[in-house]
């Protein structure tokens, strides 16, 4: 009978040894040498994103020291022979105990390992536990591991996996050898990936190829899994696959589509960019897709505009590369940064907003208005522009102009220039004659009681100074100018300074405030509440309020207002 099976090609093209793994080669090294000299560590953790090979990286190392032969030369068992590599690749070799830890999480679990592990493995070297996605065990499971990770018998070995190294507790961290798993580079998903189509005897171009392993973002399986999609659709028809139907198949925006978008928007064509937005949504584009897209486009413009060239894994046609070559040209970093950090945005608020095809249509019309919106520089220009016009027109400098001697009037212009310059940036400095009648121009308050001054600070909206006045200060005298104040260590430090800088921005005179060790008055609030409470008490003497308290037994007097 024909077998019908179908395995995928991520579990087909499982690697079976170390040179198979991909883009690990640092790890495969330091794991190959310490088995070589016999140096094992009491558990490994492997750790990274998925589908880089933690699991496949797991069952290796049981593989390699529980291996009869020499498996790191690829040594094979002859005809016959027993072989331990073959019962751990289909898991079921006694001595290998392969465990999920996303659903086996408890004490209980981990103890019925323990209690297994006491015993000698029944025909390998070593008894392996391999704890997948560990980070999920409960914080009871981990303490409970502790004392045989630190101390195991000498034919036990622990290798962990996990994606989520951060919520392993730092106790378990350290009995460990730990091994990060990098992403795999594009240019290494493209050479498996034309190494497994040539196997399959699959045809797809080299765009296609490209895309797929652009997508699956260092992830081996993930490539693998779109590439397996692919592939049937391909058996149907016939056809080689090319790079317009993996984009429709994952949802990706066509680039030169892309950029052109992103070129109406620089030159401010909004219907244009609306309607090719809205064509690329009928296409099937999926809009985080195309978020990230946008994200990648803005960053090979800006390396188009600071370094001049492309230094990228991303392919990039002659025809993308003009109209990149085009758009740098007539934009600038800051608009760039801008652009950035809107489309970010957008990214969060997708999860937030019930149609998100919304958010990328807000998103074109937001950066079309932030294009025209003029530069910090411009700004900074146009005001200097300004403040220059105002020179000129300024009635003040013509005098100043007009007091320049006739010898002085051979002097070059660019002397002349300088000199308005200086002139501009200098503050000008009124004579004493002058400064009195500027004074007197200018509208003064009267301060001529303490009284005056708090009600004056209240006015100008001097909250502390209004508190510390009212609530901290003793006076010891007061007179038009000078202010004797006993010392406080409530008031704030800077009252003194902050009170002489008022009054003569109020009075335009300077006062002469001190602080002395003589006891003072009594605070404005305390002088105020003890005579609340003698209007209170004299009111409670007075005979209207006797005639009340005649008739209303249990009235009391609370509080006497001054009418307005």
């Amino acid at each position: 009978m024909e077998n019908n099976t179908h395995k995928v090609l991520a579990l087909k093209y499982r690697p079976k040894n170390f040179k198979e793994l991909i883009g690990q080669d640092i790890m495969v090294e330091t794991i190959t040498n310490s088995i070589k000299l016999n140096k094992l560590p009491n558990a490994y953790l492997l750790t990274g994103i998925r589908g880089i090979g933690k699991t496949t990286t797991a069952r290796l190392i049981a593989k390699a020291i529980n291996c009869n032969k020499n498996f790191i030369q690829e040594e094979k068992c002859t005809k016959g022979e027993y072989c331990h590599c073959d019962e751990i690749s289909n898991f079921k070799h006694l001595d290998v105990l392969e465990m999920d830890a996303a659903s086996r999480t408890g004490i209980d679990d981990v103890r019925e390992l323990i209690d297994s592990s006491k015993y000698n493995p029944t025909s390998a070297k070593y008894k392996i536990i391999i704890l997948d996605e560990v980070h999920m065990l409960s914080k009871q499971a981990f303490n409970g591991l502790l004392k045989t990770l630190e101390e195991p018998p000498p034919h036990l070995k622990f290798i962990f996996a996990t994606t989520e190294v951060k919520k392993i507790p730092v106790t378990i961290l350290s009995r460990c050898q730990r091994f990060d798993l990098h992403r795999v580079s594009v240019k290494n998903l493209i050479k498996n990936l034309k190494r497994i189509l040539k196997i399959e005897n699959a045809k797809m171009t080299e765009e296609a190829t490209i895309l797929i392993a652009k997508s699956a973002e260092g992830s081996v399986r993930d490539s693998l899994s779109l590439l397996d999609r692919a592939i049937i659709s391909q058996n149907i028809d016939k056809k080689e696959i090319d790079e317009k139907y993996i984009r429709k198949m994952l949802g990706i925006a066509d680039k030169s589509k892309l950029l052109n978008l992103l070129k109406f928007i620089f030159n401010g064509e909004e219907k244009k960019s609306i309607d090719l937005l809205r064509e690329m949504v009928n296409e099937g584009i999926q809009p985080i897709n195309f978020l990230n897209d946008l994200l990648e486009i803005i960053y090979l413009i800006q390396q188009k505009k600071i370094l001049g060239n492309f230094n990228s894994e991303l392919p990039i046609s002659e025809t993308e590369q003009d109209i990149i070559n085009l758009i740098a040209e007539d934009i600038n970093i800051e608009t760039l940064i801008v652009f950035w950090q809107l489309v970010l945005k957008v990214v969060d608020e997708l999860s937030l907003v019930t149609n998100p095809i919304l958010s990328l249509e807000m998103l074109v019309v937001r950066l079309l208005h932030i294009k025209a919106i003029p530069s910090y520089e411009n700004l900074l220009n146009s005001l200097k522009e300004s403040n220059v016009d105002e020179f000129n027109n300024n009635p003040t400098i013509e005098l100043t102009k007009k007091k320049v001697n006739n010898n002085e009037e051979n002097k070059t212009i660019e002397q002349s220039k300088d000199q308005i310059k200086n002139t501009v940036q200098t503050k000008p400095v009124l004579s004493s004659s002058e400064e009195k009648n500027l004074s007197t121009n200018l509208s003064r308050e009267k301060v001529s009681s303490f009284e005056d001054l708090i009600y004056l600070a209240s006015k100008k909206r001097e909250i502390q100074l209004k508190y510390d006045l009212e609530r901290n200060v003793n006076l010891i005298k007061f007179s038009e100018g000078k202010i004797d104040i006993s010392f406080n260590q409530k008031l704030d430090k800077n009252f003194v300074r902050n009170l002489s800088a008022r009054l003569v921005e109020w009075t335009g005179n300077r006062w002469v405030i001190t602080l002395s060790k003589e006891v003072g008055n009594k605070t404005f609030l305390e002088k105020a509440i003890i005579k609340k409470k003698e209007i209170l008490k004299s009111e409670k003497n007075s005979e209207l309020y006797k005639k009340f308290k005649d008739i209303f037994s249990d009235v009391e007097l609370l509080e006497i207002k001054k009418r307005d």
